[in-house]
């Protein structure tokens, strides 16, 4: 059967219902799966819980469903370039489970793994450690963190071929293949499809075993923060 879809909400049809968590990759505004989004927040699923490193920012990425309450819970490590997202948390309406960055990408990539749990020593003595167990190694304390097992994974790639292998495009790459992996289904969106066998086996990132459903679409060049200087006379 083709892994190939028409489009995002074709390719999503069957996969969403209400209360379901999806980890989301991307990294600020770089490959994030923008018309998978887009086609969620059109189904008008809700009761979310997204597991993402953030929250896109207003009226673009994550943040067009934060902007039709859709999402429930947040679990991220960067939650500064949305203002929706600050009042909702701070007027109580979202629930935000601060992870750090490592450890966000370490818990999907766990999830992926089958590996239900780790330790680690990042947020030691903070408020990331509260409610979870210590253990100490060697002398050093360490907390154990979760790994994450979404029922949906939704990834942005560069190429793909027919059988869903990925390529990704320089900063996309950080957190779209642990995101990708610790989904029971996964649904990528990408720039080209290529025929089986095009692509260079040392050159893809996640293997096509981790892909289910695939969609090509035309996708919007944002720039997180744009930083000009003026020109010189």
């Amino acid at each position: 059967m083709t892994k190939i879809h028409g489009s995002a909400g074709e390719a999503l049809d069957g996969l969403l219902f209400d209360g379901m968590l999806i980890a989301a990759g991307g990294f600020g505004l770089c490959g994030i799966p923008e018309l998978l989004i887009g086609a969620i927040r059109a189904a008008g699923t809700k009761n979310l819980t997204v597991a993402s490193n953030n929250a896109g920012v207003d009226g673009f990425g994550l943040g067009v469903l934060l902007e039709t309450r859709q999402v429930r819970k947040m679990i991220s490590s960067y939650v500064g370039e949305n203002a929706e997202f600050m009042r909702q948390y701070l007027s109580g309406e979202l629930e935000l489970e601060f992870t750090p960055q490592g450890t966000l990408a370490e818990r999907m990539r766990a999830g992926g793994a089958g590996i239900p749990g780790f330790y680690t020593k990042t947020g030691v003595g903070t408020v990331i450690a509260e409610g979870k167990e210590e253990k100490v190694f060697d002398g050093a304390t360490y907390i154990l963190e979760r790994g994450i097992v979404a029922d949906l994974s939704i990834v942005k790639a560069w190429k793909a071929d027919e059988t869903g292998n990925l390529v990704f495009r320089k900063t996309a790459r950080n957190f779209n293949p642990p995101a990708a992996s610790c989904g029971r289904v996964c649904v990528a969106e990408v720039e080209e499809i290529v025929p089986a066998g095009s692509l260079d086996p040392d050159a893809i990132h996640l293997a096509g075993i981790y892909v289910h459903r695939i969609v090509q679409g035309t996708h919007e060049k944002r720039i997180e923060q744009r930083t000009t200087r003026k020109r010189e006379a």
